[in-house]
This record gives C-alpha cells, structure tokens and sequence, in this order.
C-alpha cells in the first residue's frame, strides 16, 4: 500500500517580516559581493568604489536589523522574538544531545536559539562597521566621536571579519539545512518567507498525494 501525504498549511509570516527578511538577506549578499570584488581590484578608484558601495550597503542593513528588532517586539505572534524564546528546549537538547522537536508553525524551536545568536552577531557586525567607516573613511553617523581615532582600526576590523566569516559559515548552513530538511521531512519550507504559509506533515496510508 502505497504512502499518502497531506500537509496541513497556515499563514505565518506577515509581509512585513518577510520584506525585512529579504531586505537583510539581500544586503547581507551584496555587502559579500563588495568584498569578493574588492580583492579583484589594487589600490585605485575601482576598489575605493566598491568600498563605498560596501558602507552604503552597511547602512541599509543597519536600517534593516533595527527594522527587525523591532517588528521582533511590535509585530505579529510569530514574528515576536517570544516566538524564537525557548531556552528550556535548547538546555534539553544539549543535555541529551537529541536535537529532534516536535514540528510546529512558527520557528523551528531548536533553530530559533541559532537565529538569535545571528541576530546578535548582525548588531556587532553593524556596529564595528559603523565604527570601521568612521576610523578608516571619515564618514558615517559615528565620524562625529570616531574619527579622528585611527589607531582604532584594529579594535574594529578583527571582530568585523571574524563575524563576516562566521555570517558566511550561517548562510551556507542554512541554505543547506532548509535543502536537507525539505529531502528528508518531505514539507516546503524555503517558500515560507516568500509566501508566508508554512506546511506540517500528516501521513495515513494509501495513494500518495498532496
């Protein structure tokens, strides 16, 4: 007898969350893009534009973590970071190292930890490059306190690159974890922050549909 599958589907994501979602996926891919580019270039205007579409970029992503921490606060239910809160879950799955949760609509509840933690690295990145553009080019909302406090490049740059590796490290991972999940679960998930619905399993036996 052959597998059916249904899927049970509801509206999660509102526009809102979802625009500030590709907002910050999309600047976070073109401030990589200035970086890649960067290293195609020697000291000239070639490399010093692209720098300055690197730090224009790093304003709009600025524009955009604020925009989510705060629809994190004001939005709807599942765009709440209460609905990414669960700590309780996270001590269990490190306790008994089972990383298996129940499926529910919202965040996954174990991913969720990992979301904040990106969230925070997101604002150390914001702030370090707002610092990086007072110190290295005069410019920016910091330029004002920063700079004319070269010698503080060092102490912006290092934590800068090391989150921008890690920021890498997330987006791989992440695009290979929804690849994986949606494999081996059989539910859509990339479509979520596109559509806003997401989809939970059910299984009976018969003809295979959904």
């Amino acid at each position: 007898m052959m597998e059916t599958i249904t899927y049970r589907r509801q509206k999660v994501y509102d526009p809102v969350l979802r625009i500030i979602h590709l907002w910050n996926g999309l600047s976070i891919l073109f401030l990589m893009m200035t970086i890649w580019l960067s290293d195609l270039f020697e000291k000239g205007v070639g490399e010093d534009t692209l720098w300055q579409i690197h730090i224009n970029v790093g304003y709009a992503l600025v524009v955009g973590i604020v925009a989510r921490l705060a629809w994190g606060v004001v939005g709807s239910s599942h765009a709440r970071f209460t609905d990414m809160w669960h700590p309780a879950a996270w001590w269990r799955a490190v306790r008994y190292f089972d990383f298996k949760s129940q499926p529910r609509f919202g965040h996954h509840v174990l991913a969720s930890g990992v979301y904040i933690l990106v969230y925070l690295l997101l604002i150390s990145m914001a702030v370090t490059g707002l610092g990086l553009a007072a110190v290295e080019h005069s410019t920016g909302p910091l330029n004002v306190w920063l700079g004319d406090m070269t010698w503080l490049k060092d102490t912006f740059e290092e934590p800068h690159e090391v989150i921008y590796s890690m920021l890498i490290g997330f987006v791989v991972i992440h695009i290979a974890a929804l690849i994986w999940h949606e494999h081996q679960d059989k539910t859509p998930l990339a479509q979520a922050m596109v559509t806003g619905y997401q989809y939970t399993l059910d299984k009976s036996e018969g003809e295979h549909h959904a």
